[in-house]
């Protein structure tokens, strides 16, 4: 929901928000990957009576992965740093509504970074500790994300010289 979120966004709006400045870390992982772990887990597969951490292949800061929405949607946005503080007041107000774009906890969980850890990935805690080649959002965002094209799946890419 994080990249429809801010896709649906695109669409009606000529900026879209870093929170933080942008600079915090994710590590986005497709929903196909955790669910062949989970599939791996039910099977009996993975050793019980531990934490996996699951991520994609890539570490991307907010503002990578913004910028890599915005060119699988094939649109143009200002990317306008808000302060936390900013994010705050603004999620407090939205929080009220029905389906808020922003609420507290989001802004809370924003000045975090969302990756693996490195304990994880030693400990093979990780997707490819499961045996498991993590899919890269590049691959991914593109099967779903047509749709918030001005046109839909039915329009053009154009080269990268004219984005």
């Amino acid at each position: 929901s994080f990249f429809n979120r801010f896709a649906n966004m695109a669409r009606y709006s000529p900026v879209l928000p870093l929170i933080g400045g942008g600079q915090n870390k994710f590590q986005p992982v497709y929903v196909g990957d955790v669910a062949e772990a989970v599939a791996r887990s039910v099977d009996g597969e993975v050793k019980g009576g531990q934490v996996y951490e699951l991520g994609g292949p890539q570490v991307l800061t907010f503002k990578e992965c913004m910028e890599e929405l915005l060119t699988v949607i094939e649109r143009r946005r200002l990317l306008v740093p808000v302060p936390f503080w900013v994010a705050n007041i603004q999620a407090s107000i939205l929080q009220l509504l029905p389906n808020p774009l922003l609420t507290k906890d989001q802004v809370l969980q924003l000045r975090e970074h969302n990756v693996v850890s490195d304990e994880a990935a030693k400990a093979a805690r990780t997707l490819a500790g499961l045996g498991i080649q993590p899919q890269a959002i590049a691959t991914i965002l593109p099967s779903y994300l047509w749709r918030f094209r001005a046109a839909g799946q039915f329009q053009q890419r154009r080269p990268i010289a004219d984005r």
